[in-house]
């Protein structure tokens, strides 16, 4: 599957990024990407932009450099042949401790041959 592929590809790019801070792979989005954020304690979601959302990418890799992202129970569901929903808990890991967990639906298009993330959402578990 092709989209199979290239998720799991997005998934080592983000292992990439948690090592080195660099984030440049994972910035394959569509012109209106959106990003809305569900904190347990607070009642009005945020919401991001792309070039928001790129610039707490690159903060959040550097702030994590050297931990590990791990993206547990991932659910492909392909919507068409060029739209993708993707469904997983994350967690971020530090020696061994989950610090954060998070819900997470990825939104994917395919534009001229490429798979781009559309849309996120993530809830915060804890």
């Amino acid at each position: 599957m092709n989209f199979e592929r290239t998720h799991d590809a997005f998934i080592q790019d983000w292992h990439e990024a948690m090592h080195s801070g660099d984030t440049t792979k994972l910035e394959n989005m569509t012109d209106d990407y959106t990003v809305v954020f569900y904190d347990e304690n607070v009642l009005e979601p945020a919401t991001f932009t792309k070039a928001e959302a790129i610039a707490g990418m690159r903060s959040s890799a550097a702030d994590l450099k050297g931990m590990e992202k791990r993206f547990d129970d991932r659910v492909i569901s392909m919507k068409t042949e060029t739209r993708a929903v993707v469904f997983y808990r994350m967690h971020i890991i530090h020696e061994g401790r989950s610090l954060a967990e998070l819900f997470t639906i990825e939104h994917w298009t395919e534009e001229e041959g490429r798979w781009l993330l559309a849309a996120e959402i993530q809830q915060r578990v804890r």
